[in-house]
């Protein structure tokens, strides 16, 4: 039976020898730039010396010494509530957002206002994070800065808006939702071009209204595709890149904008002494949360819908 299956297994090979020559390339990238870096993950439980290096430094005693380093550090609370609090809060407001522009621009039979919307939206997709925090300097500023002339114009006073903790969350959320609102909906447009037509024209001879086409046909169909982008942005809750904080953060709005990337960087990088075990076990922290987040929402989603990452 092996010996058949062996040689089922050849003459596939031999068949489709094209095929697993293009596997080479993709296998070679991820064995070499995804699967060999995983060793230095080891300095986790190392006390990590450079002159040493990754294989001859010292194994720790206890082996989890930086895990418990990071959950005993009086800024753990804070680190951790507030990359939750930018996660969720961006999650919330940007997830529904990209599938009402794109019912919307689903539904606009004017061509011309129709690529006017989708290029004036998809444009701040490409826009830097430098320019759009050097944007958002120029907006927010005290003196001179359009929100806060609109503001006096109204009679208020100005607001500091990058020295005041409270507004951080929501000009990091709201100008994420603003620069990546337009590309995300590129995605629900093609799910919403592969509707069969015949159900709407079905819907339309019986008589309903486009609110009750887009409740009762085009929502379930691209539910599949929202089910899984949103298992993948769970996974993606405790991962927020640190340039676009560590560019907003100043020394005043700190305590809302320590998240644990940046925190990661500033312990590796900016410390006086580079903790590199340290900064490691908390990255690997925030990597397993993450799986177990993908987990247990696909295991929700697996119940509750026909539709799941795996």
């Amino acid at each position: 039976m092996k010996n058949c299956k062996m040689k089922n297994w050849r003459k596939s090979m031999k068949k489709n020898w094209q095929l697993y020559v293009l596997l080479i390339i993709p296998v070679a990238y991820l064995l070499v730039f995804r699967f060999a870096p995983m060793l230095g993950l080891q300095i986790v439980f190392k006390d990590f010396k450079a002159r040493l290096g990754i294989f001859g430094s010292p194994w720790c005693d206890p082996a989890f010494k930086y895990f418990i380093k990071f959950f005993n550090d009086y800024n753990f609370v804070s680190i951790i509530k507030n990359t939750l609090v930018l996660s969720i809060y961006g999650l919330i407001a940007g997830f529904p957002l990209p599938i009402i522009l794109a019912l919307s621009l689903h539904y606009t039979r004017q061509k011309m206002i129709k690529k006017t919307i989708q290029m004036i939206t998809y444009a701040p997709y490409f826009i830097s994070v430098v320019v759009i925090v050097g944007l958002l300097r120029q907006f927010f500023q005290v003196r001179g800065g359009f929100v806060n002339q609109m503001i006096q114009i109204l009679g208020f006073e100005s607001i500091d808006f990058f020295a005041n903790a409270s507004s951080f969350p929501h000009m990091y959320v709201w100008s994420g939702i603003w620069q990546g609102i337009g590309f995300g909906s590129i995605i629900y447009i093609a799910a919403l071009a592969g509707v069969d037509p015949s159900l709407h024209e079905a819907a339309v001879v019986d008589g309903a209204t486009k609110l009750q086409r887009i409740r009762h046909i085009d929502i379930p169909s691209i539910m599949p595709t929202a089910v899984t982008l949103l298992i993948l942005s769970t996974g993606q809750i405790l991962n927020i890149g640190f340039e676009k904080v560590l560019l907003m953060q100043n020394s005043i709005n700190t305590v809302a904008s320590e998240v644990i990337s940046t925190y990661v960087y500033k312990t590796s990088f900016e410390s006086p002494v580079p903790q590199y075990s340290y900064s490691t076990a908390i990255n690997l922290f925030q990597s397993l949360i993450g799986i177990i987040l993908i987990l247990i929402v696909n295991k929700i989603a697996q119940k509750y819908s026909e539709s799941s990452l795996f």
